[in-house]
């Protein structure tokens, strides 16, 4: 009788824990990709620098997480308040997704700083949402519980799109609408979040605790965490192909809306019916992925998702359709799960059983630092060439500064040519990989544990 009540209320934990993930997954949707990015670009700003403000302000936001993840990695290890953070954070980003509604035409640092808070909260929160992962499963069924989180995370974010679909189709052109969609994610958010607070039992820290401030232990885990890993060339040659390759993926997921608006005048409804169709497709790419990495070898699964991803990014430069955009993009939403899922994979291989925290902790920063570039890239580069673009042909006489069509072409122009910077990041990133020995990195692994044992 006791082990089914503590088997039922583990189950309960798990759902709570998984609720959590429906909610936050709402802001993904509406404000990284369907929403916010768009009427920030458009509408907010208008023109071509909405493209570089937009990239800027991730790359603040991103910088700043992961400048600060080591300390609150630290703080979730050594405390036992991983929930009291994770509310602090989880309050910080719903409060500045709901004040998003206050930013209007025109109001540009506003906007900026609305959304660089509620991003830093949403990421911030994150770490200590995925360390409470050991207080509500087993060791043996982490895997598992992880994948349903992700999988009924990625359900959460389809769902507050569907109801803001809605919104928006009875209510075309209607930018108060558009803003009030996002008073409707912060609530979302906050209502699945609430379980986890009161559900959540947290283990005792099991980190032995010693007088020192948190800040010199961020520090010194963050040392031995380097240290750990130098020994491991394979391992190292991995983390440099991830490192770039990820600024192409980051890249893509932020721009997706803005690329959709500018190249394709998807904008609204259709773009909230193209984000679906890619959260679906993501969620159909893990689960083929993963019964593919399992038979072909997760290095090569991985080289393959990249070239999917590759060939995506490449179809949308030189495609003209809105249907063709939905397409490549379900296409594109397909490879992306496959190399975000394989790419965390890929660490267990090279990790020696004894070192799988200080490991994947090195894969967490690395993935976090290379998550500032690429959006930043893509941003100033779209801006960059169409403002070029622009003055050249005011210069030659063949358009008058400020006519509404020309702006229109060069910003599609702009836009069109820094997609190839998201192609460079993923091929750069794809021949690096090919260097990695899967063969020696697993050989490295099992050394490191006969060392150790």
């Amino acid at each position: 009788m006791a082990e089914k009540m503590e088997t039922r209320k583990k189950r309960r934990m798990q759902w709570a824990w998984y609720l959590y993930d429906f909610g936050n997954s709402a802001y993904a949707a509406v404000v990284l990709l369907a929403v916010y990015a768009t009427y920030f670009k458009d509408v907010v700003v208008g023109g071509p620098e909405g493209s570089a403000l937009w990239g800027l302000a991730l790359m603040i936001a991103t910088l700043v997480v992961a400048i600060i993840s080591p300390f609150l990695g630290t703080l979730a290890d050594y405390s036992s308040k991983k929930k009291q953070f994770l509310l602090f954070m989880t309050t910080i980003s719903v409060i500045f997704t709901g004040l998003l509604f206050l930013v209007k035409q025109g109001d540009i640092l506003l906007g900026m700083v609305f959304f660089i808070i509620a991003e830093i909260g949403y990421r911030g929160g994150q770490v200590f949402y995925n360390a409470l992962l050991i207080d509500i499963a087993d060791e043996d069924e982490l895997g598992k519980v992880s994948g349903n989180g992700w999988a009924i995370g990625s359900f959460g974010g389809i769902i507050c799109l569907l109801i803001v679909l809605v919104l928006i189709q009875l209510n075309p052109g209607n930018t108060t609408i558009v803003r009030f969609s996002l008073v409707i994610t912060a609530v979302y958010y906050a209502l699945f979040a609430i379980p986890a607070f009161f559900i959540i039992k947290e283990k005792p820290s099991t980190e032995q605790k010693i007088h020192k401030n948190y800040f010199k232990i961020a520090w010194e885990r963050l040392s031995k965490t380097i240290k750990s890993v130098s020994n491991y060339k394979e391992f190292l040659k991995y983390m440099l192909a991830l490192l770039i390759y990820n600024d192409g993926v980051i890249a893509a997921l932020d721009f997706a809306a803005i690329i959709g608006a500018v190249l394709f005048g998807v904008t609204g409804t259709d773009l909230i019916i193209f984000v679906i169709i890619v959260q679906i497709t993501n969620v159909a790419g893990a689960y083929v992925y993963g019964v593919i990495g399992e038979k072909v070898g997760f290095k090569n699964s991985l080289i393959q998702s990249l070239i999917l991803m590759i060939i995506a990014v490449g179809g949308m430069i030189f495609i003209n359709s809105k249907m063709a955009f939905f397409v490549v993009g379900g296409l594109a939403g397909f490879a992306i799960a496959g190399v975000q899922s394989l790419s965390r994979t890929m660490v267990s291989i090279f990790a020696p059983k004894k070192k799988s925290t200080e490991f994947y902790g090195f894969f967490a920063l690395a993935g976090r630092s290379s998550s500032v570039i690429g959006p930043g890239v893509m941003g100033f580069s779209a801006s960059g060439i169409s403002n070029w673009v622009m003055n050249t042909l005011v210069a030659a006489g063949l358009v008058v500064a400020g006519d509404d069509l020309a702006i229109t072409v060069t910003e599609q122009i702009g836009h069109r040519f820094a997609l190839v910077t998201i192609l460079l990041f993923l091929l750069i990133g794809l021949m690096l990989l090919l260097f990695v020995d899967e063969k020696k990195g697993r050989i490295a692994a099992q050394n490191g544990d006969a060392e150790m044992s």
